[in-house]
């Protein structure tokens, strides 16, 4: 039996359609091209498919065996021409990331800039939000992607989580103004004594900031409290006060100096995350491997204040929320 895809497309209009004739024009074909399309496929069923006269055409049996067979094997041939154009080509799809504020602003528009650049006709879908509400997200299957901070508390056994770097929190002060020290290094006790720009509670940041203030037994001294990352960077630029945030919102930002905390253990671990169990289609797979090539390429730019993450801290899962 040689039946062809093209036999099984002509079988199928004319089951919908009834009329030979109208089959052929929705199939741009002429009338006995199609007609010979539907001899050769009896023949190499060895059965009739259609009771054929002047009114129109109805299904045999056999025809009407045939259809629902004939339509998912058209189906299923479409879908494999639809992934085969996608790994060639990424022609089509959509990638659903999710990332934290200041990932935003920093790492996720260099990376957006890039694959839009190279695969243009993705559909590119962005989620903001604290950590927590991103795994949230990515686990009830809204998400493909999610740019997270982690630390030692991990994310549910259902993701697979891949540390790419780690990053050293910064003092920022505006351009325009006296730098805050004269050194290359400023002790957390002095941070504490200038104004600063706070973050809101609902920053990751936020905690860990005061955590390192109040483990030092220091009462930081806030000059604007409850900011998002757009507006505490902007505040800082107009010299409002000091700010701690990551090293790498610096990127593109003249108006905004920035100096290294002495002795600090305020690091933070950019990790991506996706579904431990399914398998992510070609255009998020492109977008995984962006993702990386892109922090590689930021670490290598901003010297000692961000790193790779370890190798040998690998893809990992846990098992606390």
């Amino acid at each position: 039996m040689d039946v062809n895809l093209e036999q099984l497309k002509a079988f199928v209009e004319v089951a919908q359609v009834g009329n030979f004739t109208r089959a052929a024009e929705r199939l741009h074909l002429a009338q006995p091209s199609l007609s010979r399309q539907i001899t050769a496929l009896e023949q190499d069923l060895g059965m009739e498919l259609f009771h054929r006269a002047r009114a129109g055409s109805t299904l045999t049996v056999a025809g009407e065996s045939l259809l629902p067979l004939a339509r998912r094997m058209l189906a299923d041939a479409d879908s494999v021409r639809r992934e085969l154009a996608e790994l060639a080509g990424l022609q089509r799809g959509r990638v659903r990331l999710g990332a934290t504020p200041t990932l935003c602003v920093s790492l996720v528009a260099e990376v957006f800039t890039a694959f839009h650049a190279a695969h243009p006709a993705i559909e590119l879908q962005i989620s903001e939000h604290g950590s927590r509400r991103l795994l949230e997200e990515l686990g009830a299957g809204e998400l493909d992607l999610a740019l997270v901070t982690t630390s030692d508390s991990a994310p549910p056994e259902r993701f697979t989580v891949t540390p790419l770097l780690v990053e050293e929190l910064v003092v920022i002060s505006s351009s325009g103004a006296p730098p805050v020290t004269a050194g290359d290094a400023i002790e957390l006790a002095d941070v504490a004594a200038l104004p600063q720009v706070v973050f809101s509670r609902a920053y990751d940041l936020r905690a860990a900031t005061d955590a390192a203030f109040r483990a030092a037994g220091l009462t930081p001294r806030a000059a604007v409290e409850g900011a998002e990352m757009d507006a505490v960077l902007r505040f800082v630029e107009r010299g409002l006060g000091v700010a701690i945030v990551p090293a790498m919102v610096l990127v593109e930002r003249p108006g905004l100096r920035a100096v290294r905390l002495r002795d600090s253990t305020l690091t933070r671990t950019i990790s991506l995350a996706r579904p431990a169990d399914m398998a992510p289609t070609s255009a998020v797979a492109v977008m995984q491997r962006t993702i990386a090539r892109t922090a590689g390429e930021l670490a290598a730019a901003a010297g000692e204040t961000m790193r790779p993450a370890a190798v040998d801290q690998g893809a990992t899962r846990s098992s606390s929320p």
